[in-house]
């Protein structure tokens, strides 16, 4: 376990260039902050016709699993049913999991610090972030990436609210990261937006692939390549007003797509990588549950998404405090992914200690 020092002489240079208004209209704001000492340079990767070519060998690399957290109620005991399924995967056959680390971008110590594995970097400086914590990801993976010892050749970059529901390989090869593709990141119809951040001379907007940043596996050294990249792009993007009224919750996954494509870099597309409830009915060989999306049912077991359900989980009603253990089963007909779900829910609840005074607010 690792605690992160003070870096207040690189968050003042932040501040400073952004008060200056961002003038280098590319990619190395950070990377003028934080001295590299490592000698590092861009994978190549082969091209024909203009599209990028898949490495055929797969690689059996270990991965390093990172999710990036605050110290809110809300997120710690997201972080805390992680991390329980994480060490329930991580030996089991098929997986290529290696470590763990929570990415705690709150500047200093929770008590949580015993139970999982956790890394303190500093949030971005006081207002920079404008309401929009997610901002501090990109600068926490920084941070994270030039201070831990991390033995792992590979990252898998994950949210609190993944759940590994069957054990999951290194989907990535050295120069091809493996992402999941996300229905409404779409550059092809934000052209006028993305031109912006991804000027023509870099090619059309269908080299950026409609991912975000998670989930992710991806080589550690390619990952340390773009994440300077990806602070800079996020941090433009919230500061120009018309991308940030038109990405709202999502421009920082655009950022991290926009970065990987001014890198040169495309990524697998792995539509098994995650699944999420209520949309996807089917576990199947799927990875990762990421229950963002609210559940409701009536008692017949129908969708009633848009209106409260007789039967419902949504995991905002637990912003100041947990969910409860021994959740109630959803009605008959639900989808298995629903059901699957709240038993892994339950599981965790009922053998994590403390489970409600530790995660109070």
């Amino acid at each position: 376990m690792a605690v992160r020092k003070n870096i207040g002489h690189a968050k003042s240079l932040i501040l400073l260039l952004v008060m200056l208004g961002f003038s280098i209209a590319t990619y190395n704001l950070v990377s003028m902050i934080i001295v590299h000492n490592k000698s590092r340079s861009l994978v190549a990767v082969e091209s024909f016709g203009g599209r990028k070519v898949m490495e055929s060998a797969k690689s059996n690399s270990k991965y390093h699993v990172a999710v990036t957290s605050d110290s809110a109620v809300y997120s710690q005991w997201q972080c805390r049913i992680m991390h329980y399924w994480y060490k329930k995967a991580k030996d089991m056959p098929g997986s290529d999991m290696g470590k763990f680390t929570r990415i705690l971008h709150s500047g200093s110590a929770d008590q949580l610090m015993n139970e999982i594995p956790t890394f303190v970097v500093d949030p971005l400086p006081d207002g920079m972030d404008s309401g929009y914590i997610v901002l501090n990801r990109p600068w926490a993976f920084v941070q994270w990436l030039e201070k831990a010892d991390i033995e792992e050749e590979y990252i898998l970059m994950a949210e609190p609210d993944h759940i590994f529901v069957n054990p999951l390989p290194n989907l990535a090869s050295k120069t091809q990261p493996a992402a999941f593709p996300f229905f409404y990141i779409k550059p092809d119809e934000n052209e006028k937006i993305i031109r912006k951040f991804y000027p023509e001379e870099n090619g059309p907007v269908t080299n950026i692939d409609p991912i975000g940043n998670s989930p992710v596996i991806i080589q550690k050294s390619l990952m340390e390549e773009i994440a300077p990249t990806w602070v800079n792009i996020s941090l433009r993007m919230k500061y120009d007003k018309e991308t940030d009224k038109a990405f709202g919750w999502v421009q920082e996954m655009y950022a991290y797509a926009v970065a990987s494509a001014l890198h040169g870099v495309k990524h697998t597309l792995r539509k098994d990588f995650m699944l999420q409830p209520p949309w996807d009915e089917h576990v199947e060989k799927k990875f990762i549950i990421h229950y963002t999306y609210a559940c409701d049912y009536n008692l017949e077991g129908k969708l009633t998404h848009g209106e409260f359900g007789e039967w419902r989980f949504d995991k905002r009603f637990y912003l100041l405090g947990p969910p409860p253990r021994n959740i109630s089963l959803p009605p008959p007909g639900v989808p298995e992914t629903v059901v699957r779900l709240v038993k892994m829910f339950n599981e965790a609840t009922a053998n994590l200690p403390e489970w409600d005074s530790v995660n109070r607010s």
